[in-house]
């Protein structure tokens, strides 16, 4: 049987996958779990629940909250809020866990439900292992003044938005940005806190109904976020994904800045601040050789973790590290955030570039971006990646041929039902061709 958690919480096709009585059972679980402690303290558990706003977060979100307080949590429902700002007000109001439901950048029908721990720290997956055995045990049925109770959570975008404010070093004054919200949950704090923070601010992809999340805006379709930048003559724009937990950039041309040049950009300034813990960057594998090579040149060491922001911060946890992240543009700031958080990333991005005087572009030329070919094959049969010789061998022939000037990854999603191939080169036509060959023998390979 399948792995019921994925990299990112439990995701499926909402009323389809992941049902009503699935949500409710997960949630009744979590209760068992992730309120042990305070049961055994003498405490009533709390939990805060959090959603982007898919039209299925409105039924799923009741449904957990219902799991909870049947097993005596009380639930603090923030409503529609980014992913990071639940994994904050868990921390803030010392919750005992926190939920939030969200398919993050996938399309509308998806959805998902992820759990955070005490403190607003994503699940280690031996609690989630934990969880999942707890769904075919017998669940908590207290009764009377038992039960728990859901009551609205009535501070929770201005307790985030105070939190964000406090983080950004300097003021932003005199910048003109675009903000693309995906129709997401940074729809009503991101234009907020960048209007509150000084930036004149124009704002597209702002208008959620429920069904729109992620279609044609946000961090998966950047157009519309370019043809704004350069429309309004703007400085840079942001792109946030559905739940806000990533961010990438537009510069004054109309240039994409990626997560892999954001990290750049942002601990070249903690390096020469002294702020960069143990001279350290966290990224994964996906991570683009240029962002490597500038930070060895640079005498910053880069440590790689498997992809997941989950994994990103499990090391800088570790290791008591200041900054982590992924080139998709989940960025982890240790010092003001459990999780990736789009809205602090383009607040702390801007704020470079006003302090610097330096532009987005001049900024992210910093690093060299070395061309990167990936392609999502569907159709496949994605667990035997790291057991089929004839791919593997065609791997170690790219890599090999590429030699210390490209490299090959090759792996399984771990949130959709597809395999990855990405290539890099020192030109894009090796990439290319690297990549569509591996690809093709993966389609042949594994064909289901």
């Amino acid at each position: 049987m399948a792995r019921l958690f994925g990299t990112d919480g439990v995701r499926g096709v909402a009323n389809r996958d992941l049902t009503v009585e699935l949500a409710l059972s997960t949630a009744q679980a979590a209760a068992t779990v992730l309120g042990e402690q305070a049961r055994n303290d003498g405490r009533r558990p709390i939990a805060v629940i959090g959603r982007d706003p898919r039209i299925s977060g409105e039924y799923l979100s009741a449904a957990v909250a219902s799991g909870l307080a049947s097993c005596g949590i009380d639930v603090f429902d923030a409503g529609v809020i980014p992913t990071p700002a639940t994994a904050f007000l868990t921390a803030d109001i010392n919750a005992d866990f926190g939920v939030m439901i969200s398919a993050s950048h996938n399309p509308a029908p998806d959805n998902g439900i992820k759990f955070f721990a005490a403190g607003g720290h994503k699940l280690p997956d031996d609690i989630e292992d934990q969880i999942e055995e707890a769904m075919s045990a017998d669940v908590l049925r207290p009764i009377g003044g038992a039960v728990g109770r859901v009551q609205r959570f009535a501070d929770a975008e201005d307790r985030y938005i105070v939190h964000l404010l406090g983080a950004i070093p300097n003021s932003l004054d005199g910048l003109k940005i675009v903000l693309d919200c995906a129709h997401g949950a940074a729809s009503a704090i991101s234009p907020q806190v960048f209007a509150d923070s000084g930036a004149e601010v124009i704002v597209i992809g702002n208008d959620p109904d429920g069904l729109n999340i992620n279609a044609g805006f946000g961090s998966t379709s950047m157009s519309a976020l370019q043809a704004a930048v350069l429309e309004h003559s703007a400085d840079m724009g942001f792109a946030h994904d559905g739940d806000a937990d990533r961010a990438l950039a537009v510069d004054a041309a109309g240039a994409i800045v990626d997560g892999d040049q954001l990290m750049a950009i942002l601990a070249l300034s903690l390096k020469a601040k002294g702020e960069l813990a143990r001279n350290t960057l966290v990224a994964t594998v996906m991570s683009n050789l240029g962002l490597r090579i500038a930070m060895k040149d640079a005498g910053i060491e880069m440590i790689e973790t498997k992809v997941g922001d989950r994994y990103v911060l499990e090391q800088i946890r570790e290791g008591g590290f200041t900054l982590g992240g992924e080139q998709s543009g989940h960025i982890i700031f240790s010092r003001f955030a459990t999780t990736g958080d789009g809205i602090l990333t383009g607040l702390m991005i801007a704020a470079e570039v006003k302090s610097s005087g330096k532009s987005l572009t001049e900024l992210a030329n910093q690093m060299k971006t070395y061309p990167q070919v990936l392609i999502n094959i569907k159709g496949v049969d994605k667990t035997r990646v790291d057991s089929d010789s004839g791919l593997q061998a065609i791997v170690q022939e790219a890599q090999a041929d590429l030699g210390d000037s490209g490299r090959v990854l090759l792996r399984a999603s771990g949130t959709e039902n597809l395999v990855r191939v990405m290539v890099e080169a020192s030109d894009e036509g090796t990439a290319h061709s690297w990549a569509d060959r591996i690809a093709r023998v993966v389609e042949k390979n594994l064909a289901l």
